[in-house]
């Protein structure tokens, strides 16, 4: 299983914190490692791919502004940090990415401004500067990921001591913090969602392996149910999948851990059990897997439910399973009991998934990552063929993935499109 997206991402990144040179093993060999290795260029990184081997190497900051990408994604906002700290002055491009929903960065720059930063918004580019990051506390009313990593990356050599109460503490997190304590930061976690974070004046290079991407092995499972399959995810951590792992067992799938991985496979060919499923922060159920999970549920005997609270705009992929023969009907009214930022405010933020229903192959726009597996898994799934375009998105996130599911023997491949 390849390295996480989202920790080798923003590794690059917290990599221009030192001049000394940063070795990643299990790197991912996909669109958005390309996209930050571009980003790492353009302020001076010296970078070398061989294989799952990443070097990278900044001695100097040569330009303080982050260039408009090739592709849009949302990791320039992260560079924030590292460029007031090694040069005092910084300039990215507004954010980008998959359109899942708003995703304001108010906690980015709030606590960036805390730690002494000045940030301004001129047209597409934020714009900031400092006299020296100083520690202070920042308290997120919201778990956010984004906002997590840009303090952490702000802080490790800010002056003084910094908390963070709130954090997310998601495993890619987790790693970004055990690889930047490698590099000479000192960084403690602490109960109820708070990092302390106490500056240091320099960091160090690193060698470091990153951790197995956590939704590329919930990619697989799925598949591997939802075709009647057995696939072993080799690499797939336990611990870092222990709620979708109880969702699978309570659905009437069934998996098996060995030290290589975990293996998944159905119990027998009955339909599935309906079931509620509420996506939260981590530890919860991840955002990022209700939409392959909703697959399974379209083989699920009577009603189930997605309660979507991290995203309000997360099931615009169900329009394509209905034209495959899904029977899906979104609602803004909250179905779970979690706690809600969307309750009452009209977001269709929750669906209702009858089956069992058969699906037949489609034509299928991509419009995200996590939505384009889904599609792919439901084109696997379906009777007859489909036809997927906007497949730069599932590049951008999975290494390789048509040459691996043709060694799961999936019919799949490449075809030009006549666009006259």
């Amino acid at each position: 299983m390849a390295g996480s997206k989202n920790a080798a991402t923003k590794m690059m990144v917290a990599s221009l914190l030192t001049s000394e040179k940063v070795i990643l093993e299990n790197f991912p060999r996909i669109g958005d490692t390309e996209i930050t290795a571009e980003l790492c260029r353009s302020v001076g990184s010296k970078v070398k791919i061989r294989d799952h081997r990443l070097e990278i190497q900044t001695p100097k900051i040569t330009n303080f502004r982050v260039k408009q990408l090739s592709q849009r994604n949302r990791i320039p906002i992260l560079a924030l940090g590292p460029l007031l700290n090694r040069i005092k002055k910084a300039e990215v491009p507004v954010l980008g990415g998959d359109k899942i929903g708003h995703r304001p960065i108010d906690f980015h720059i709030a606590s960036l401004t805390k730690l002494g930063a000045k940030i301004t918004i001129e047209g597409l580019v934020y714009k900031a500067k400092t006299k020296g990051l100083r520690g202070t506390s920042i308290n997120l009313f919201y778990p956010s990921v984004g906002a997590t990593e840009n303090t952490l990356l702000a802080a490790v050599l800010a002056k003084g001591k910094t908390v963070i109460s709130g954090a997310a503490i998601e495993p890619e997190i987790i790693d970004l913090i055990k690889f930047l304590q490698k590099m000479g930061a000192i960084i403690e976690l602490g109960v109820d969602r708070k990092i302390y974070i106490e500056g240091v004046k320099r960091l160090n290079g690193v060698t470091h392996r990153i951790i197995p991407d956590r939704n590329e092995a919930v990619s697989f499972a799925v598949m591997a149910l939802a075709t009647k399959g057995k696939i072993l995810v080799k690499g797939a951590v336990q611990g870092h999948l222990i709620n979708f792992l109880n969702a699978v067992r309570r659905l009437g799938g069934n998996f098996k851990i060995f030290p290589e991985g975990i293996e998944f496979s159905r119990r027998n060919n009955r339909p599935f059990n309906p079931l509620v499923i509420e996506t939260d922060t981590h530890p919860g159920f991840m955002t990022d897997w209700q939409q392959p999970f909703c697959i399974l549920l379209t083989q699920a005997r009577g009603l189930s439910v997605i309660h979507e609270t991290v995203y309000e705009d997360r099931f615009g992929y169900t329009q394509d399973l209905n034209r495959m023969g899904a029977k899906i009907k979104t609602t803004t009214k909250c179905l779970g009991k979690l706690p809600c930022r969307f309750s009452k405010k009209g977001y269709n933020h929750n669906c209702q998934i009858k089956g069992p229903t058969p699906l037949s192959g489609s034509r299928i726009v991509i419009p995200d990552i996590r939505a384009g597996i889904a599609h792919i898994i439901a084109a696997l799934t379906a009777k007859g063929e489909s036809l997927i375009t906007g497949i730069a998105h599932i590049d951008r996130g999975y290494e390789n993935l048509e040459g691996r599911l043709k060694k799961l023997g999936a019919d799949i491949k490449r075809v030009e499109i006549d666009k006259n």
